[in-house]
């Protein structure tokens, strides 16, 4: 089981925690990007590419057993901030549609480019299965 971290006196963040304590097996994603399993990018729109992403994310954690609730990080890398914030209601919408309405440890980065050139967006993500949930 995993449970937030917020110091005494800190606000309630909004979208992510601050910290997040976790004990049991750790499963590493590498960064996705909004392709479908034949890695093809099928939108070229922000909050489309980033629910690709999640969704991808979210099939990894499958195959080790795990769910979003088991997420204690995601890396965010994105193109344009800008962007990212135009499309923040959008996105937190489509967030809680695929990840539901678990918050892990957020960073958000705003890149030059990523690898692939049409890519907008790619997550990382970390989870910890509690050790009673493992295989």
């Amino acid at each position: 089981m995993s449970h937030a971290l917020r110091p005494t006196g800190w606000i309630r963040p909004s979208g992510y925690a601050h910290g997040i304590a976790a004990e049991g097996s750790y499963v590493a994603v590498a960064g996705q990007i909004g392709w479908n399993a034949r890695h093809e990018l099928e939108s070229d729109d922000f909050v489309e590419q980033a629910a690709q992403a999640l969704r991808n994310i979210v099939a990894i954690l499958a195959e080790a057993k795990a769910s979003p609730m088991h997420l204690v990080r995601l890396t965010w890398y994105v193109i344009d901030k800008q962007e990212y914030l135009a499309s923040a209601p959008r996105l937190g919408v489509m967030y809680r549609k695929i990840v539901g309405p678990h918050y892990p440890a957020m960073t958000l980065v705003e890149v030059n480019s990523l690898l692939e050139d049409r890519a907008k967006v790619e997550i990382e993500a970390t989870a910890v299965v509690p050790s009673s949930e493992s295989r």
